[in-house]
This record gives C-alpha cells, sequence and structure tokens, in this order.
C-alpha cells in the first residue's frame, strides 16, 4: 500500500468507529430521555457539574458519562466456581465482532483524489465535477472507494461475524456458573440462531434484484432506480425484526429479562465487562440500522442527487440538471448516510419503548411460524416477478423507470415535508399547559372524588 492509501484507511477507520462508538454511547442517553417522554415522567436531569453559581446539566448527558466512568471503577467481580478464562474472554467475543463488522460497510461513493480540487491555470483553485457513471485512474491516482476494507463478498462477511454474538452469549451463561446466566445462555443461542435464518432469507429476494452482493454497488443500483425498501418492502420489515431480535432489545430482550432471569447470562458480571456486554447491545442497533439504511434506504443516495450533481428526470424527461463538484458530492453522501443511520437508530429506540415484551415460546413461534414463512414466501414471490421482468419490452421498462422515478419525488417531498415541519416547530413557541401534581387522593379530589361501594364478602 502506498502512503495516500494508508493515510485514507486510517481516516475511514477512524471516522466509522468514531461514529459507532459515539452513537452507541448516545444511544444511551436517548433510551432514558425518550422513555421518559413517551412515559410522561422525569427523565435523567438529577447530575450537575457546578462550576461556582453556575451549573451545567448538558440535558442529561452528565448522567451517561457517570455511567461509563463507573464501569471502569467498580470491582470486578468473578465468581469462584466460574471458568475464569471464558468468563473474561465472552465480553471480548460479544463486542469485537460487531466492531469489525463495520470495515466492510460504504459510508459514501467512490472518491477520485485527482478531481476533488485542482489548480487552475490563474492561480485559483476550482472544483471539478465528474460524470454520473464510471471511475477512472488519472496520473496513477486510483479511486478511493469509502469502505475499510470494499470485500466483493461483503454482505457474507456480514453475516459470518454477526453469527459470533452467539458464541460469546452462551460462553458468558456457562461459564458464569449461575442458573440464571445458564437459562439466558439457552435463551439467547436459539433466539439469535432462529431470526439469523430469517435475516439471511430475508435478502435473498434484494441479492436477486441487485445482482451484486457488494454493498456499494446495491446502493449504487438504488442511486440510478429506486430505493430496496420499494422493490424488496416485506424483506425490509423481516429484516427489521430480524435485526431487533438480534440485538436482544425490547419486544425480544427475553436473553437478559429481568423480571424473569435477573441480568441474563451476564448477571454474573460487573465493572467494565457487564459494561462490554451493555455497550455491544447499543453498537449492534447501531451497525444494524447502517446495513438497514444500506440494503434497503438508499445508503448515501438521496433522490434525484447523483455523482455528477442534481438531476430531476421523470422517465426520459429532464426538468433539471446542475452539475455539483466532486468534494461536495462527496460530503453530503457521507452526511446523509450518518443522518439515515441516526434516524434509524432514532425509530428502532421508539419501538423499544412501544411494545412489550413477548413470552418466550411466543418469541419462537414468531420466528419459526411467522417470519421464516413470509421469508421464503418472498423469495419464491421475487423470483417470479424477476423472470417475468426478466426481459421487458420498451412499454415495460419505460413504465418500470417512471415508477422508480415518482417513487424518489415521494421520497423527496415526504423528507422535505417533515424538514420543514420540524424548523418550523423548533422555532415556535413552547405552550405549556399545567396540570395538578400530587398524590393519587389529590388527583381523584381535583375531579370531584371517587365513588365507594360496601365491599364484597
Amino acid at each position: 500500500m502506498t502512503p495516500a492509501q494508508w493515510i485514507w484507511t486510517i481516516v475511514k477507520l477512524a471516522i466509522m468507529i468514531g461514529f459507532l462508538i459515539n452513537v452507541a454511547a448516545l444511544l444511551t442517553w436517548l433510551d432514558r430521555r425518550q422513555s421518559s417522554m413517551m412515559q410522561d415522567r422525569v427523565g435523567p436531569n438529577r447530575a450537575v457539574l457546578k462550576i461556582g453559581k453556575f451549573e451545567l446539566r448538558a440535558a442529561g448527558l452528565l448522567h451517561t458519562a457517570a455511567d461509563g466512568l463507573k464501569f471502569f471503577f467498580k470491582e470486578d467481580f468473578v465468581p469462584p466456581n466460574a471458568d475464569k478464562f471464558l468468563f473474561g474472554l465472552a465480553p471480548i467475543l460479544s463486542m469485537m465482532p460487531v466492531l469489525a463488522l463495520v470495515a466492510v460497510i460504504p459510508m459514501g461513493d467512490t472518491v477520485l483524489p485527482q478531481y476533488l480540487f485542482r489548480a487552475a491555470s490563474d492561480g485559483h483553485t476550482i472544483f471539478p465535477a465528474i460524470s454520473r457513471l464510471g471511475v477512472e485512474t488519472v496520473r496513477g491516482m486510483r479511486p478511493v472507494e469509502l469502505a475499510v476494507a470494499p470485500l466483493n463478498s461483503g454482505i457474507l462477511f456480514v453475516f459470518a461475524l454477526a453469527g459470533q454474538g452467539i458464541v460469546g452469549a452462551a460462553i458468558a451463561g456457562w461459564s458464569s456458573d449461575n442458573k440464571f446466566s445458564l437459562m439466558g445462555a439457552l435463551r439467547a443461542a436459539s433466539q439469535m440462531v432462529s431470526y439469523e435464518v430469517t435475516m439471511g432469507l430475508s435478502l435473498i429476494g434484494a441479492f436477486m434484484i441487485y445482482g451484486t452482493l457488494r454493498l456499494d454497488d446495491m446502493v449504487r443500483w438504488q442511486g440510478e432506480n429506486t430505493w430496496g425498501v420499494f422493490v424488496q418492502p416485506l424483506a425490509f420489515f423481516l429484516f427489521f425484526a430480524a435485526a431487533v431480535a438480534e440485538s436482544k432489545r425490547i419486544p425480544f430482550d427475553l436473553p437478559e429479562a429481568e423480571s424473569e432471569l435477573v441480568s441474563g447470562y451476564f448477571t454474573e458480571y460487573s465493572g467494565m465487562k457487564f459494561g462490554m456486554f451493555y455497550f455491544a447491545e447499543y453498537m449492534e442497533v447501531v451497525t444494524s440500522s447502517m446495513l438497514l439504511v444500506t440494503i434497503f434506504l438508499g445508503g448515501w443516495n438521496i433522490p434525484f442527487l447523483h455523482r455528477d450533481g442534481l438531476t430531476i428526470a421523470i422517465g426520459d424527461l429532464t426538468l433539471v440538471h446542475q452539475a455539483i463538484p466532486h468534494i461536495w458530492m462527496s460530503i453530503i453522501g457521507v452526511v446523509v448516510f450518518f443522518g439515515k443511520v441516526l434516524a434509524t437508530c432514532v425509530f428502532q429506540a421508539f419501538v423499544r419503548w412501544s411494545l412489550p415484551r413477548f413470552r418466550y415460546d411466543q418469541l419462537m413461534k414468531l420466528g419459526w411460524r411467522v417470519l421464516l414463512p413470509l421469508s421464503l414466501a418472498n423469495v419464491f414471490l421475487t423470483g417470479c416477478i424477476y423472470l417475468a421482468l426478466d426481459k421487458p419490452s420498451g412499454e415495460v421498462s419505460s413504465g418500470l423507470k417512471i415508477a422508480a422515478d415518482l417513487s424518489q419525488l415521494s421520497v423527496a417531498l415526504v423528507v422535505t415535508f417533515f424538514v420543514i415541519r420540524g424548523v418550523v416547530g423548533f422555532f415556535a413557541p413552547v405552550r405549556r399547559q399545567y396540570w395538578i401534581v400530587g398524590t393519587s387522593a389529590n388527583f381523584a379530589q381535583a375531579r370531584g372524588g371517587t365513588e365507594t361501594t360496601p365491599m364484597q364478602l
């Protein structure tokens, strides 16, 4: 590797790992804030940093910082009869695959370094645009793909690493010498194996449509046609459900159900070892969101923005075309990708605090009797449609192109609506409605008292 390639690799690695770790930390804060708002209760607001008369609460972020510090200083307890080697190895096996998984996920389109900027003959710096399709090597400068390790079989690498989480959970429960931990490990292993089958089969239809296993080529197909969620809507929901189950969060948190198993497979863990399990769960949320965005939500693409700039076209009719410099298109693509990932993470947190926990038998029945048959049906249906449209006529091909462009237009309009509504809501004056705060007796008295009936013997 040349020095320039080393520098690009280090920069890509720093961006992806930095984003993963920081967003996972912020998700712990988001869970507390969002759950308190949805349940109409006080959230994290008591951790205060006092500097003289100045008090800094940082909207509850200090709670997350305090928890992170406590993990480093709490006692590292190991049960006397535990297998000490496996007990210490399990948190590593749970956390490291999640970190390695982001290596194959592209955060943006291919960058051509020679087109980022160029010195003009008059001494000014110009920022050229590039063509919409294809990449090229100029003056020995190779294109830079915005993935740490762009593999031809990237999605297979993802599945290979995602399956390693089962090993960490199983070893943690077995080595702890605790019946609750062992029960949680058994639940985790059976649950993750069950839902990995659905997760893999749900993507077969997408592979048939995209015609590739490379994640970046999947994104490029969506940019030139339509987002994967429009061509594989059932696969999107199946993959999302399986991804939530793989991260072991509500409503699929049976391996660590506090009301049944204390804390499940990591009951005996404390200190930083517990912190690694806890943090790996949130990192799994981020990586699953990255995969959802890459495979189904267009990756770094936004409607009508391509490598060469803005092109608004419906079918063969081009309404607007405006070239945009390559450097700005590269930056926009990276920002769009991470913005979509953040929005997906927030939606997963919303799902967590909206649904109740399943029973374990309901969890397994959902996986084997509902999601798995649906994923097989999706593969069959996709194959039938693919064969029927393998060589479409000119009218059918034109109709599909128009439908794809209309789907992009609908996405653009919906996103614009929510952005405008969010900006207006942010600057709108706050309307406060005061309620009586007190005991249940005070509430009842304020509403006219309660009716009493004689006790039934």
